[in-house]
Order: structure tokens, then sequence, then C-alpha cells
């Protein structure tokens, strides 16, 4: 555990002493608030509306209104961010020739593998904490549930987790960073959107289409809804991407 420690504090410092983590974020927040503020902005006008007639009140709901529209759009940015975040985690190493150092010293693959990504799952968490002051901003103003506000982060994490685990996968491929960053970012999309083709055919393919697609199962999540074939869905992926990354490695480290 110590091993994994070390390579993920040397990770973290790599982040946060270049602009990596410090554009990423800012980024990051930029385009979530924007988000945030037009839906608050569309919920304030939509609520002056309804007062209107009180009978429609009831049916207003912050959560279902603004958070679970957020979620999804903050999804989105993660899978464009992400890929330029774990580009660099083995890329950078092959590109320095100080991978082969780094393989053969006492640190076993694995522990290797686990440090970065940690390191990544940091940065991660980071950008979710920070946008946690917008939805403390609703509190004052509003009356939010929240279980499912909780619920959906963890979505959010999870989901995020499973493209840091893809990106950290491309990245073990690869010396050049550009090519690591595009591959994790056509396989991120095409996992996204899977579920739209699955509306063009029927029979059991349309079932594995909407299994496989992300945001199948990240939808759920977005409504308050906690189901533990999701949360298996997203640990099954992030299990596969770190052990095909283990599998490229550990070859490397042989030859």
């Amino acid at each position: 555990m110590s091993n994994i420690w070390a390579v993920c504090k040397k990770e973290i410092k790599t982040y946060f002493t270049s602009p990596i983590a410090y554009v990423t974020i800012t980024v990051f927040l930029v385009l979530a608030g924007f988000f945030f503020q037009n839906l608050i902005l569309w919920f304030n006008q939509y609520s002056m509306q309804m007062a209107q007639n009180p009978s429609y009140l009831q049916q207003i709901n912050i959560n279902q209104m603004v958070f679970s529209p957020l979620f999804h759009n903050i999804s989105l940015i993660l899978l464009f961010i992400i890929p330029f975040l774990t580009m660099r985690l083995f890329s950078e190493e092959m590109k320095r020739k100080t991978d082969e150092l780094l393989y053969t010293s006492p640190i076993s693959v694995k522990q290797i593998i686990l440090g970065k990504y940690f390191a990544s799952l940091f940065v991660l968490l980071v950008m979710l904490l920070l946008t946690g002051i917008l939805s403390m901003l609703t509190f004052v103003y509003g009356n939010p549930e929240v279980k499912p506000i909780l619920i959906g982060y963890l979505g959010l994490f999870l989901m995020g987790a499973t493209f840091m685990a893809i990106g950290t996968f491309y990245s073990s491929l690869t010396e050049n960073q550009v090519v690591s960053a595009a591959l994790a970012l056509g396989t991120l999309l095409l996992l996204f959107v899977l579920n739209w083709a699955s509306q063009f055919i029927q029979g059991i393919w349309k079932d594995v289409l909407n299994y496989v697609s992300f945001s199948q199962h990240f939808d759920n999540m977005t409504k308050g809804i906690l189901d533990t074939a999701d949360l298996v869905y997203y640990i099954s992926f992030i299990f596969l991407g770190l052990f095909l990354a283990h599998s490229v490695i550990l070859s490397r480290r042989w030859r």
C-alpha cells in the first residue's frame, strides 16, 4: 500500500505543479457553472409562470428540473475532459524513456497502475467537490432533496472513474499523448451513444446496446435511483480498463 501511495503522491504533485490540473479544473467549472446558471434561470422563469396557477406548483421539482439535466451535462463535460487528464499517465513515461526505470523498480505493475489511477481519481474528486458549491446554493433559495443529489454525484464519480480507467488503458498503449487522448475520446463517445443506436434495432441486440451504453446506467442515478446492477456495471468497466492496462504494461516489462 505504501508503494501505491508513493506513486499516487508523485502523480498528484505532477498534476498540480504543472498547468494540467488548474486548466482542466477551471474549464470544467466554467462549463458546469454555465449550465447550472442557465438551468436555474429557466427553473425560476418556469416557477414564476406556474405560480399563476397554484395547482401546478406541486409539479415543480428542482431535483428533476435542475439537477438531473445538470448531471447529464456534467457527464458530457467529463467525457471530453478526462481523456486529456489520463493521456499522459503512461505515454509521458514512454516518451521520456523513464518507463524502463519505473518497470524495473521494486514496485509491481499493479501498484504503479493503481497509484497513477488513484491520482487521476483525486483530480476528478476535486472537480466534483467544487461543483458541490453550486448544489449548496440551491439549498439557500430552495428545498431540494438531498438523497437524489448524492446518488447523482455518486453516478458522476463512477462514470468519471470508468472514463479514467479506459483512458489509463489507452495511455499504456502509445507514447503519443494525442493519440492516447483521441482513442480514449472516440471509445467513450461510442459507448456513450450506443443506446441512441438501439432505437433503430429490435431484439436481443437492442438490449445488448442498452446495457453496454454508459448513459443508460447513468440515467437512473440522475433520477436518484440506486440500482446494484448499475454499480456492478461501472465497477466491471473500471476493472476491465485497469486489467487491460496491466496486461499491456506487463507484456512490455518482460520483453
